[in-house]
């Protein structure tokens, strides 16, 4: 093997170390957090919230989205609890479009690097394709693709109505009679506290999950220490017609944190790839990682998972093409 394949395989071995401890840790401490908010925040309340039933809920959930740090990995958790919640549908999907891509620090990066007209353009596409999205997938019905599982909740009782042809054995933590037979009274057990309740689900929604994060990590590294970016230049560079595309398209595989992901871009600029083709390749890699699209496995059916590409890629496409025109 040659030194300059030790040295792709060892990025790339650095980066699955790095993404699958991070995404570890921001995938409980979420889960956690999103727990404990859910205590003293009714479902009824996130629910009145980001209701579906005025135009109110699309706007406060992306400006929801506008103020949360959050990258397109760490949204699932929260996506899960509004789920539980049962708040709107479609408010939810805005979020879910808009959290990533309206990141604070990549607006930041983005005045720093490319200066506030730009940073300005970027926000309000996403603000506003992300609401037109989410508006338009309720009203086309797309709520039917998510799995029904997404909605459940941890159970708190193992406890079944048994029938009376069955043996008349009482479990001591069931507060039933079986047949007419009172049960013997047991000694009160201990009940958890609120907050290992909550990271009793943390961790069972993190087992649900730990497979898919492990297998988009891990073809998200091999991707980011494989590919370099001269490629990416090369097949997105300024006077080729589907340089936009190819972009948003290579965008989504190549997961790129949202600190990396400005300063990487602005690399490519001076190796030559569009402007159009940068802002298209933000977009794909902010919106939408294929670790995240994995991770959606758990909650969304196929259809939605096809449509939330089909929004994020277009989104991607339609920005960069109205860039090279504006600017």
């Amino acid at each position: 093997m040659s030194n300059e394949m030790l040295a792709m395989a060892k990025e790339a071995l650095g980066m699955f170390a790095f993404l699958a401890t991070e995404l570890t840790i921001l995938f409980i401490v979420i889960s956690y957090l999103v727990g404990v908010l859910q205590l003293f925040i009714t479902p009824e309340k996130i629910q009145s919230i980001l209701s579906s039933k005025n135009g109110k809920g699309y706007v406060i959930a992306a400006l929801l989205g506008a103020i949360t740090p959050f990258c397109s990995c760490s949204t699932i958790p929260f996506l899960k609890g509004l789920l539980r919640a049962r708040a709107g549908f479609g408010p939810m999907m805005v979020f879910l479009f808009g959290s990533p891509l309206l990141n604070p620090v990549i607006i930041g990066l983005f005045v720093i690097t490319f200066g506030w007209q730009v940073a300005l353009f970027y926000f309000l596409v996403a603000m506003v394709v992300s609401v037109v999205a989410g508006y338009t997938l309720e009203k086309l019905g797309f709520e039917r693709y998510v799995k029904p599982e997404a909605y459940s909740t941890e159970s708190t009782s193992s406890c079944a109505k048994p029938s009376c042809s069955e043996p008349k054995e009482v479990e001591p933590s069931c507060a039933t009679t079986r047949c007419g037979e009172p049960k013997a009274i047991e000694p009160k057990k201990a009940q958890p506290n609120r907050w290992v309740k909550v990271w009793h689900a943390t961790f069972k929604d993190f087992k649900q999950v730990f497979p898919y994060l492990m297998l988009g990590v891990a073809i998200g590294s091999f991707i980011y220490g494989f590919i370099p970016t001269e490629l990416i230049a090369k097949y997105a560079g300024d006077g080729m017609w589907y340089a936009i595309p190819i972009a948003a398209i290579i965008g989504i595989p190549l997961y790129i944190r949202a600190e990396a992901v400005i300063p990487l871009s602005a690399a490519l600029v001076k190796k030559g790839m569009a402007l159009g083709s940068v802002m298209a390749l933000i977009i794909g890699s902010a919106g939408a990682s294929l670790t995240e699209v994995i991770l959606l496995k758990s909650i969304f059916k196929n259809q939605m998972i096809a449509a939330f590409l089909f929004v994020i890629i277009t989104m991607a496409i339609g920005a960069g093409f109205l860039y090279q025109a504006i600017f």
